[in-house]
């Protein structure tokens, strides 16, 4: 296969998996609402955990965290076979997480973005993965509000994906990722300026 063609294929496929929502497919499983109806209406593990079942928010988690990662790894190691692994990377970590932004499957109503974007970050470099983290769980146990830790965190992405992975496109894909995870928390934002935030783990009608 030509690969340019190879490279589009593997971004498609990326774009793909994310689509799948895995707040969405876990609460069909353990027969929960949708995750669309209630809360935020965000599908992410922590409007899940507003029900109060914390397997079914973990399960969500570990799901859009794994995507993300799964799509990232298999773009480098096909990349590798047709010698353009680092586009295929860049192109794969956006195209996962517009994926589960904007989802095929669910009507494009996706989530933010925060566990599937940090799925992309440990697999692009497991050091950038675990600072981003520990960026996160910082301002998350600080304050504990979760959109604050992960504006934080996406704020933090693109100065230490360049530092951590270098110049290259897997890097600065990292721009418009956060970029757009900051954008779908813009209604968050404008709660933190009115003291309005709720905390992790505080229900919501």
């Amino acid at each position: 296969m030509n690969p340019s063609l190879a490279t589009l294929a593997v971004i498609v496929g990326a774009y793909l998996v994310g689509s799948v929502s895995f707040a969405v497919v876990v609460s069909r499983l353990l027969g929960l609402p949708d995750p669309h109806s209630y809360g935020s209406g965000n599908p992410g593990a922590t409007n899940v955990l507003r029900t109060g079942n914390k397997l079914a928010a973990a399960l969500t988690l570990a799901g859009d965290a794994g995507k993300g990662a799964l799509a990232v790894w298999l773009a480098y190691r096909l990349g590798v076979s047709w010698g353009d692994a680092s586009l295929a990377t860049a192109g794969a970590a956006l195209a996962v997480f517009l994926g589960h932004a904007y989802p095929v499957f669910h009507r494009f109503s996706g989530g933010k973005g925060v566990s599937t974007a940090a799925g992309v970050a440990l697999a692009l470099s497991w050091p950038l993965g675990v600072s981003l983290l520990g960026i996160w769980l910082a301002f998350a146990l600080l304050f504990r509000m979760a959109s604050l830790a992960s504006l934080a965190a996406a704020a933090a992405a693109p100065p230490l994906g360049l530092y951590f992975i270098g110049n290259w496109p897997e890097a600065w894909a990292l721009f418009p990722i956060a970029l757009l995870l900051i954008w779908r928390h813009r209604a968050n934002v404008k709660r933190l300026v009115a003291g309005q935030e709720p905390k992790i783990g505080a229900k919501r009608s």
